[in-house]
């Protein structure tokens, strides 16, 4: 089910996209910093997904809240000539990599169990058959 709402997800994506107008000069720093927040927030809800306290209520009101604070803390830089958008990026990003270790770390583990537990099971399969051909 999942997969098919990724699939929808990325036509209609690449469908708006090839339609959409250009961003402006002037609105893609807001753009840049509401999307960064965003993947923050969903990073975040695959992180906690896995670690099985996930709540939709947090994760709406941290995507939204995120990245209009974010977009906030873009628009009083402007005004004040100071680029403070930059620090939520830092901050936004290394939030990122620790999520995705996490996700990292949480895929790996249980692929190499899965991986590990085949084997196994070849090696007991084949114990059995050359049990088997011993007894003859």
């Amino acid at each position: 089910m999942i997969f098919i709402a990724i699939l929808i997800g990325c036509i209609l994506g690449a469908l708006i996209g090839m339609n959409a107008p250009m961003i402006s000069y002037t609105y893609s720093s807001y753009l840049a910093i509401a999307v960064i927040a965003a993947l923050d927030s969903v990073f975040g809800g695959i992180t906690s997904v896995i670690n099985k306290n996930f709540d939709l209520k947090i994760f709406v009101t941290g995507f939204f809240g995120n990245a209009i604070l974010a977009i906030l803390l873009t628009i009083l830089g402007q005004r004040l000539n100071v680029d403070i958008y930059l620090a939520a990026i830092v901050v936004f990003v290394g939030r990122m990599f620790i999520n995705l270790a996490i996700i990292r770390r949480y895929y790996v583990d249980k692929w190499s169990k899965k991986f590990e537990e085949i084997k196994n099971k070849n090696v007991k399969a084949k114990e059995k058959v050359e049990a088997k051909a011993d007894e003859k």
